[in-house]
């Protein structure tokens, strides 16, 4: 089982979107300044997430969510 999920920076306006297979495990990664690209934008809350029976079909999730369109559509669930 795969996720797909969101976070948000509680500090700056800023969605991450992301996949694991452990969702509380990478949340606290991601709080501890363990990922480069969200380090600025600490600390975090997770705000959408979407299981995946496999890594494929949640990969091609999280690239839709990272499109301007995937975005916008993602900004209006929370």
């Amino acid at each position: 089982m795969y996720f797909v999920y969101a976070i948000k920076s509680l500090k700056k306006d800023w969605v991450y979107v992301g996949i694991t297979d452990n969702l509380e495990r990478r949340l606290n990664q991601h709080n501890k300044g363990y990922n480069r690209s969200t380090k600025p934008y600490l600390p975090f809350e997770m705000v959408y997430v979407e299981k995946h029976p496999d890594r494929t079909s949640a990969r091609v999730r999280e690239k839709y969510l990272k499109t301007a369109s995937g975005k916008r559509w993602l900004k209006k669930q929370f």
